[in-house]
């Protein structure tokens, strides 16, 4: 197995929080044939978080500085990325929205193909073997990518553990670029201080709320876990104007996969399935017993929800000594 490159995410001079989970997924596949891990990091200056990179599973920690990666600029990293692709077996990036766009730009440069929004990545001989949901998570695709592959892992899909590698800091140079998309910044709702494919709990609403204010509800849950917790939608209400577009989880939205989802007034629709389904464990709450969310719920519960999300948020509150 040859070496693995990881293209790390960085925002504002911060490392993105996907970084030790998808280092985690490539020393795990590095380790399988005796390689290293490297992981590039372009950025316009300093990134706090770099010391980390080591003990998340990094042999190397590599810098590529240009004042063009202020913002994500997907040529120029496109162009870093394939000046020292020779004797990596594998180029992995988060499947966040930036990820997907990037992924398959890699793909196309370095003449590789590229498994998109993977869950597993192992070696198979000479190949790298992915596994990735299709048919909105309906069933479970496996590939046997060869050659060189570029992969995009879902964000949550690995858990970070510590491996204590030496994350030895090296700068590199960045090839000259044509700069086609220039981003002029980034704007966050007031509201999104955590976004929901990062959060390891996700507290998700639908048109069972009846009223765009009763998010308020949801959004006292998430802030009893203290910061770990992001308020997300069904793509109805987002469509309804209930909520911003950044909090859709779906087909057509974000796919996340917390450590804990909760599924409040959400009917569970093939779409909305299709991007939260591997959670780790679901809390289903709707009064309709047949929801289709139920089938797919670790815990149900039948019940009103303004009755139950209340008595839910006392609890996380005196579990946390609140």
């Amino acid at each position: 197995m040859a070496n693995i490159l990881c293209v790390l995410e960085q925002r504002g001079g911060t490392l993105r929080k996907g970084s030790a989970e998808l280092l985690t997924a490539a020393r795990q596949l590095a380790d399988q044939g005796g390689g290293t891990v490297d992981a590039l990091v372009c950025a316009a200056g300093d990134v706090a978080g770099l010391d980390t990179l080591g003990a998340a599973g990094a042999d190397r920690v590599l810098t590529a500085t240009h004042a063009g990666f202020a913002h994500y600029a997907p040529e120029g990293i496109v162009a870093t990325v394939h000046s020292i692709a020779a004797g990596y077996g594998a180029v992995l990036v988060s499947a966040t929205a930036t990820g997907k766009d990037l992924a398959p730009r890699l793909a196309a440069a370095l003449g590789a193909p590229c498994g998109m929004d993977v869950t597993a990545v192992s070696a198979s001989g000479d190949a790298i073997r992915v596994v990735r949901p299709v048919y909105a998570g309906k069933a479970i695709q496996t590939l046997d990518l060869s050659g060189v592959a570029v992969v995009a892992v879902r964000p949550s899909a690995y858990t970070a553990v510590a491996a204590g590698k030496a994350g030895a800091m090296e700068a590199v140079t960045v090839p000259a670029f044509t700069q086609r998309l220039n981003v002029s910044g980034i704007s966050t709702p007031e509201k999104a201080t955590l976004d929901v494919a990062e959060a390891r709990v996700v507290v998700a609403g639908g048109r069972g709320l009846g009223d765009p204010q009763h998010f308020g509800l949801l959004e006292e849950l998430a802030a009893a876990f203290g910061g770990e917790a992001a308020v997300g939608a069904s793509r109805a209400v987002v469509d309804a104007g209930w909520i911003e577009h950044g909090a859709q989880v779906g087909q057509t939205g974000k796919t996340v996969a917390p450590d804990l989802y909760f599924a409040i007034g959400v009917s569970g629709a093939i779409q909305h399935l299709a991007g939260m389904r591997t959670a780790r464990t679901i809390v289903a709450i709707n009064r309709d017993k047949d929801a289709p969310i139920f089938k797919v719920a670790d815990f149900g519960i039948v019940g009103d929800l303004f009755e139950v999300v209340p008595a839910l948020t006392a609890a996380v509150k005196a579990a946390k000594g609140q």
